[in-house]
Parts: structure tokens; sequence; C-alpha cells
């Protein structure tokens, strides 16, 4: 079920829908009680150059799990099937394959972060964190919303 304007998250929240059986809107104090991950990730960018930060928050894919989402998680191959869509308040927007963050899989520790440089991002909303990622393109800012979806269902 796709949120609606009422639905819409207030700043510091993310809507979390889509193909998942426990559709949440999530606050950075719900992601900060989950267990916490800490990472550096240094990124060119092409504006000011280059850039080091350090994040804290929950791994992407346990907020996801925790959503269940309508794969069957016995058949590890379904789960490839499977695109995350996050979207930044300004509008920017990323697509993940669930591969590519499953630990059996690509295994890449992307973050939802709730602290950035020791600064707690409650107000601003949480962050998805890429780390690896040559370029910070991929880093989303006060993320609003994230949405599973199953590839196949593009198509058909």
């Amino acid at each position: 079920m796709q949120p609606t304007s009422i639905d819409l998250p207030m700043a510091g929240q993310l809507a979390l829908w889509g193909d998942v059986r426990l559709p949440a809107l999530l606050s950075v104090a719900v992601l900060g009680s989950m267990p916490q991950r800490e990472t550096t990730v240094s990124f060119d960018c092409r504006t000011s150059g280059p850039r080091r930060h350090y994040f804290t928050g929950p791994l992407l894919i346990d907020v996801l799990q925790a959503a269940e989402p309508l794969f069957d998680p016995a058949e590890r191959k379904d789960r490839l099937r499977y695109l995350i869509s996050v979207l930044g308040r300004d509008g920017h927007r990323a697509v993940l394959s669930w591969g590519e963050i499953d630990p059996e899989f690509g295994n890449t520790a992307a973050l939802l972060a709730v602290s950035m440089d020791c600064r707690d991002l409650t107000e601003q909303g949480p962050q998805l964190v890429m780390p690896g990622d040559r370029c910070g393109s991929r880093h989303i800012s006060q993320v609003t919303d994230i949405r599973v979806c199953a590839a196949d269902r593009l198509w058909s």
C-alpha cells in the first residue's frame, strides 16, 4: 500500500512499505533502539571534493527484515527478485537490489544512520549510508520513504 498525502512522514520519520507484511512509520528513535553499527566512510564529491564522515545506525537489512518482506526466506534465490527504493526529502532517490545488501550475496553493510559525526539526526531524519561507494551519490539524506518491491511486478 502506497502512503497517501495524509500518511506522509513528518521530518525525522520514514515510511517503510511495499511488498512487506508489516509496513511501518519509523522514527530516528525507533531506529536508534535497534542494534547499532558504526562506520566511517570516505568518498569523492564533485562539487566539494573528498568527504569523510562517521555514522551510527542499524543495518538496512535488519530494518527491512523486521518488516517481513514477502519473499520465501527458505528459498535463497527468491530474495534476489527484490528491489529497495530509498527516497530523501529533497527528491533524491537510490534503488538497491536485495542481493547487494544480503549477507549471503553482496553483503554491503548499508546503514540507516541515526547520527553523523556524533550529531543526532532526529530532526533531519535518518540517512542511507552505502560504505564502499567511491562517490557519495547513493548516500540519501533525510530519508522519508523506503519501498520494497518484487522486480518481476515491474514487468507484469
